[in-house]
């Protein structure tokens, strides 16, 4: 049996696999902590002023 194609014990189709994920994941992250943040923004909006803590 060969080591072609095998680097860290995994086959070449495992790291294939694995950087598609990241590759994927990588803008899914950022999207989601961009509706995060305005989630966050618009929370503190909305408590603003309920209970007469304006400053």
């Amino acid at each position: 049996m060969g080591m072609d194609g095998i680097f860290l014990g995994l086959a070449w189709y495992w790291w294939f696999l694995i950087v598609v994920l990241v590759l994927v994941s990588i803008p899914l992250k950022v999207k989601f902590l961009k509706w995060w943040s305005r989630r966050s923004q618009a929370h503190k909006e909305e408590q603003s002023g309920k209970w007469g803590g304006e400053e």
